[in-house]
């Protein structure tokens, strides 16, 4: 299941009352006997807007299966890189506050309170989505992370290899638990790395990094052989392999330009609620 475009609600503590909505003086105190105005119109559709919603807010959290502390694992993850970021624990008050604000809040279990991550590094993580389990006994916090969400300063608490403790390998921070190509774009980026410091063995990578006209080259070349794939009907898997290379180079493209994949998956996501005609449309608009 998953709460999608969630406006802001009140607390699920919280209830509501009619004279929030209509002090004394506004509408007669609310008497219904008087002709109304457009302004108290326009407060009466909010309230029983927002009353409707609670409604649907207050089922959602009594459809949580709740532990005997009135607890649930949430676990908070990155929109755009997929990445997981860090694991909580929060109660009905937590995932109602996270709702209402927009920010990823869990329940503290050592201080007995709520916490909203990022209440002190300012490094929030706002709310894209939310999505519970097949069972409603487990979280994930669909969100876009203002900063590293690790104390440490590490981008995700996930850095921790079990392959490497069983090696008994020093435990790196910026080892994280990367999707392959969020490991290519690192491997990359330590290729860059090696080039600047003339250490490490040649590599193609390198040799792309240091050299733009081959690179430029590359890129297109590649993707001439990925529309071959379709002008001369070859099978998918070729089509397939054909799109990995084009993506390996345009990659390398990108470091040399300093732009993370992250930073492209966020304008795709942008994008989702436009069309491409109107996209276009607007860019060419936007250069006139």
């Amino acid at each position: 299941m998953t709460i999608s475009s969630l406006p802001c609600i009140q607390p699920a503590s919280v209830s509501f009352k009619v004279s929030n909505f209509f002090p004394a003086g506004v509408c007669g105190g609310f008497n219904m006997k008087k002709k109304m105005n457009a302004n108290c119109l326009s407060s009466l559709r909010k309230f029983e807007k927002d009353t409707n919603f609670q409604t649907k807010v207050d089922t959602l959290l009594d459809s949580i299966k709740w532990d005997d502390k009135g607890l649930a694992v949430a676990i908070a993850q990155n929109v755009d890189t997929g990445a997981i970021l860090m694991q909580g624990f929060v109660n009905r008050d937590a995932l109602a506050t996270t709702i209402s604000s927009r920010k990823v809040t869990f329940f503290s279990r050592s201080r007995a309170t709520l916490w909203t991550k990022g209440e002190t590094s300012n490094n929030f993580i706002n709310i894209h989505d939310i999505f519970v389990d097949c069972d409603r006994d487990s979280i994930i916090y669909l969100g876009k992370p203002d900063g590293p969400t690790c104390h440490t300063g590490s981008e995700t608490c996930y850095f921790t290899s079990i392959s490497d403790l069983l090696k008994e390998q020093e435990v790196e921070e910026t080892n994280l638990a990367l999707t392959t190509l969020y490991s290519l774009e690192s491997t990359i980026s330590k290729r860059e790395l090696e080039l600047a410091g003339q250490h490490g063995k040649p590599s193609w990578t390198k040799r792309l990094l240091s050299d733009e006209n081959l690179l430029c080259s590359k890129i297109r070349e590649e993707a001439d052989e990925l529309c071959q794939t379709l002008e001369e009907n070859e099978d998918g898997s070729r089509a397939g392999s054909e799109m990995a290379d084009v993506l390996y180079h345009a990659m390398v493209l990108l470091r040399r330009k300093g732009v993370k994949i992250e930073n492209v998956l966020e304008v795709l996501r942008r994008r989702f609620s436009q069309s491409g005609i109107e996209e276009k449309q607007s860019r060419v608009s936007g250069e006139n």
